[in-house]
């Protein structure tokens, strides 16, 4: 059967846009100056046709007719082999076997859809190079052209006369005998496997096949290897331990507390005091027993949230790892209890500088330019396939997320009322749609477990996907029409674990049959255990009552949606596992969901010591270079690069979107949206993060990322009264006691602040061991460990959406207020950080007042008394000014004189960081009634000054001029960092 390459290439007087990517890219990361590159995207289509059909695909299916031009031989002729320039080196890229090919795959059903008869299809990127040396194309073949973890390189001709799509697979039943393993041999099975359980874990098992007398089979243990995953179960956070720390006073290991599930005593905990206190008033529907929390929303549907991370998969293929992590994460929502409908995306990234210099990299780390251009982009093309527009985020910049870049992806959506609930039954069919299974994925739950090293990138390539979004989309049709028309019991998504975890998980209280060899595969030679951890993306299991299959069936095939019956819920309390009726496991639901022995550990956190911060005298024009410094720091830099490649207005219920302002160019504080069309009532998504904060106490890191993701949804409207929030703790390993004890101690915070405020936590996430360890030029072991990473999410309700309030400055001779106390705290600030200063007072957070003053701003907004709102955040009151002024078009004259009477200098005035203040703009008629209504509120409100035409930010205190900055040279200075 012949073999067709089809080189498609721009057509003449088309800019060979790719090529010019590529040769950036390449100067970008130091491989080389003005590499002389050309570039065609390839096909390898295997098919039973002439060279008259190979062209008529290639040319009404594969190319622009006006701007490509295709090139169709059999592979391997040297007509392919061409340079279409001076280059001569050839490099062929494409994904390596058993890595998921989304646009293979779309070509392969579209060119049966259209007549032709093909049997497989490959993509490529075909790359030709200037003369250089063999190093040097090696690297910039590893570094710039390729990602050995999931594509393979071929220099030259490529030699292929067919498409290697599996081979066929002879059954075997694989036992370990784990019996008869001493302690050492253990713990090389659990490493070598790709288990990453402990030893104790793993003693554990031995002793229950031990008492059953046999050995497990291979299959066995990968699913119990699974369930205790710290992925999966969260065994570290819900273990037992033993915490000392300070006392609020600062007093060391002044608080000693006795965990028996440190989650449920805190972040749990909270939840369930909010919820009491709130009694009949309670607007929590679910929290913490699906796959996304849910809350009330209007009288016919509530809204859920859900946010996930994707981290060691994205520092290893930064674009596969944050393409499923955004897919992985939707279906959260859409396996919450019947099924809700995605309305909207919410992404977090935290990246290394991206100027880092290539030699500097460790090894088996891709250069943060590689992975921020990835992530993005992998984010982006999911979502926007998907028609889901991604409406909220940030992006934080720190050397020590040099090996673990961390990727939060969340998504929320909407369900009707009374579809909250799921419930498996007896004899109900397990019925799996939506992509078919690969080999992408193996050992994902547990490889996101364990500490990435020099060698994960060649170990655990495999633990990588790449999603196909239009499949996901697909399946969604399906999961609203099957709902609704009441086909299923009970849904969930397949994510970490693949049918092991999702099957078991829904089986957990009753048990489950599962027939291996019906689930439908990508390509022959899958072994049992293969198919049954495959993390294959695209697919959802069902529990669907045996009447219903038929029209399940045919509704699946109407919407081109492949179904398959794997199996049966059973009554009998175990998972049996069966290929063409082998059977290949038998293990207990309870050893499998309960059997894991508790972790016990130790944790100890001490508050670190600061010396006062020492500030150097500082003068207008001082003032003025360091706002500069502060605005182009990567961390407070426009992200509209990142901003722009989203779609905010899919589905068009964006109300206030990422960037505001007459030019849309102003860093909004949170979302809004309009999930139902036919209704005003909206939903608000903020966040909030400091991660410099936890280098100073990780309790005060953990209640200002609260009290930013609370003051960020307030400042567009969000009734404060009805916000749910959710964590996501990323951290180092915490098998060391000082870093499990900041941790605890930022729980701590969380469930005081959370109590205090009346914001319950919905749903939470917490990834581990995000650490990257390497052996120098000496052969010495480092290790980089991200810092404590807190991400705070929050879901916010808005009446009506007409009311939302946007942070660009709107009309000239409006007055400014700041709303809050400011104190001198500038430890862990923007400031100190482009200043290089040390030590100082990390912000606080007087959880008490924050509550008052977000319930005081909101009354105002109620009242129509304020026109704009910004909450002040990175770069303390200064930055948040020239940010309203600049997104308005506009300029301001301030006063901090007011502001400076409690002993605060001038720089502290316009650098603290704060928290729970904002900067306000009203009417001159309502600055009065504004002022009176936060006063009596028992809110501090000082009047500042005055919006002004033009267009420069001046401030004084009293006569004394302590900053005068053009609001155009500040832009640029904002914009420049980012501006890819």
């Amino acid at each position: 059967m012949p073999l067709w390459q089809i080189d498609i290439y721009p057509a003449e007087g088309q800019a060979d846009r790719e090529a010019v990517r590529t040769t950036e890219e390449i100067h970008e990361l130091g491989l080389g100056d003005d590499v002389a590159v050309s570039f065609s995207r390839s096909f390898l289509v295997q098919g039973e046709f002439a060279f008259d059909e190979a062209t008529r695909l290639a040319t009404t299916l594969l190319s622009d007719s006006v701007t490509e031009t295709p090139v169709v031989a059999i592979a391997g002729q040297d007509t392919l082999n061409e340079a279409p320039g001076s280059e001569t080196i050839m490099v062929n890229v494409m994904p390596k076997p058993g890595v998921m090919d989304p646009v293979a795959s779309s070509t392969l059903s579209a060119a049966r859809d259209a007549g032709f008869d093909v049997t497989a299809v490959r993509s490529m990127r075909k790359y030709w190079l200037g003369e250089m040396d063999d190093t040097s194309l090696q690297t910039i073949c590893r570094r710039a052209l390729s990602n050995d973890a999931i594509e393979q390189v071929v220099v030259g001709p490529l030699e292929m006369d067919e498409l290697d799509i599996g081979s066929s697979y002879e059954f075997k039943l694989i036992t370990i005998p784990i019996r008869s393993l001493t302690d050492t041999e253990l713990e090389t099975l659990s490493r070598e496997g790709q288990l990453y359980l402990t030893l104790v874990e793993m003693q554990t098992i031995r002793n229950h096949f031990q008492s059953l007398g046999r050995d497990p089979t291979d299959i066995e243990l990968e699913s119990i290897a699974q369930t205790w995953s710290e992925h999966c179960s969260h065994k570290t956070l819900a273990g037992r331990i033993h915490y000392r720390g300070p006392q609020s006073d600062g007093t060391p290991f002044g608080d000693e507390r006795q965990y028996e599930n440190m989650l449920k005593e805190t972040i749990f905990a909270a939840t369930q005091t909010i919820r009491k206190n709130l009694g009949d008033d309670d607007w929590c529907v679910s929290v913490f027993k699906d796959n996304a929390g849910i809350v009330k929303f209007d009288d016919d549907f509530h809204v859920c949230f859900k946010v996930e991370t994707h981290n060691h998969p994205s520092a290893l293929e930064p674009y596969g790892g944050a393409n499923t992590g955004i897919g992985g994460v939707i279906r959260d929502p859409m396996g919450t209890g019947m099924g809700a409908k995605p309305i909207c995306n919410t992404d977090v990234f935290c990246f290394a500088p991206p100027d880092i210099k290539p030699d500097e990299l460790p090894p088996g780390v891709l250069h943060p330019r590689r992975v921020i251009k990835g992530v993005v982009s992998g984010v982006r093309d999911y979502g926007n396939r998907m028609g889901i527009p991604t409406v909220n985020g940030a992006v934080y910049f720190d050397k020590r997320y040099l090996g673990n870049p961390l990727v939060y992806c969340g998504n929320a959506g909407i369900i009707p009322v009374g579809m909250e609930n799921k419930e498996v039954m007896p004899d109900d069919l397990i019925v799996a749609i939506g992509g078919r299974t690969g080999r992408d994925g193996i050992h994902g739950a547990t490889f996101s477990s364990a500490e990435l090293t020099s060698e994960s990138e060649s170990l655990s390539g495999g633990a990588v996907q790449i999603g196909n979004a239009i499949t996901e989309k697909m399946v969604l049709d399906v999961l609203i029409q099957a709902r609704d028309r009441g086909l299923f019991t009970a849904v969930t998504d397949c994510g970490a674990g693949g049918f092991s975890s999702a099957v078991g998980e829904m089986g957990e209280e009753l048990g489950a049959e599962v027939w291996l060899d019906k689930a439908p595969l990508k390509y022959d030679g899958l072994t049992y255990t293969e198919i049954w951890i495959s993390e294959a993306q695209e697919r959802m299991v069902f529990s669907v009552p045996q009447e219903s299959w038929d029209e399940f069936r045919l509704l699946c095939e109407s919407e081109g949606v492949e179904a398959a019956v794997l199996g049966k819920f059973t009554p009998t309390g175990r998972l049996l596992l069966t290929y063409h009726g082998e059977t290949v496991g038998d293990v207990s639901m309870q050893f499998l969901h309960d059997g894991r022995p508790p972790i016990i550990r130790d944790a100890n956190y001490d508050v670190p010591t600061f010396d006062p911060i020492e500030i150097p005298a500082m003068s207008a024009d001082d003032h003025h270079q360091t706002l500069l410094q502060v605005m182009s720091s990567l961390n407070v830099a426009s992200k509209h690069w990142v901003i722009r490649q989203y779609d905010h207005e899919v589905q068009g219920g964006s109300v206030v979107k990422p960037l505001v302002g007459p030019q849309c160019d102003g860093p909004g504080d949170a979302a809004v949206v309009r999930p139902r069309i036919d209704s005003r009532r909206g939903l608000v998504l903020s966040c909030g993060m400091n991660p410099h904060y936890g280098d100073f106490d990780t309790y005060h890191m953990a209640a200002s990322a609260i009290d930013e993701a609370m003051r960020n949804a307030v400042a567009v409207g969000a009734d404060p009264s009805r916000i749910a929030i959710l964590d996501n703790f990323c951290w180092g390993y915490t098998d060391r006691a000082e870093t499990l004890g900041s941790l605890v101690r930022a729980a701590i915070a969380c469930q005081d602040m959370a109590i205090t405020l009346g914001t319950p936590f919905v749903s939470g996430k917490d990834s581990l061991n995000n650490e990257f360890s390497f052996f120098d030029d000496d052969g010495n072991k480092e290790t980089i460990s991200i810092p404590p990473s807190l991400l705070i999410s929050a879901m916010g309700q808005i009446d009506d959406v007409s009311k939302s309030v946007t942070m660009d400055a709107k009309e000239a001779g409006n007055v400014v207020f700041l709303v809050g106390e400011t104190h001198a705290e500038l430890g862990g600030s923007h400031f100190s950080l482009v200043r290089d200063l040390k030590g100082g007072e990390v912000p606080k957070v007087d959880a008490i007042q924050a509550k008052v003053t977000f319930a005081a701003v909101h009354d105002a907004m109620q009242k129509s008394l304020v026109r704009s709102c910004h909450d002040l955040s990175e770069g303390g009151l200064v930055a948040a000014a020239v940010e309203m002024a600049m997104a308005g078009g506009l300029g301001m004259k301030l006063d901090l004189a007011e502001v400076c009477r409690d002993d605060l200098s001038p720089t502290e005035a316009l650098f603290s960081e704060s928290n729970t203040r904002f900067l306000i703009e009203t009417t001159p008629d309502n600055a009065d009634l504004f002022a009176a209504l936060l006063t009596a509120a028992k809110v501090k409100v000082t009047r500042l000054g005055t919006i002004e035409s033009s267009p420069n930010l001046s401030i004084t205190v009293g006569d004394q001029s302590v900053l005068h900055s053009s609001v155009a040279e500040v832009k640029s200075a904002w914009i420049a960092p980012l501006d890819w």
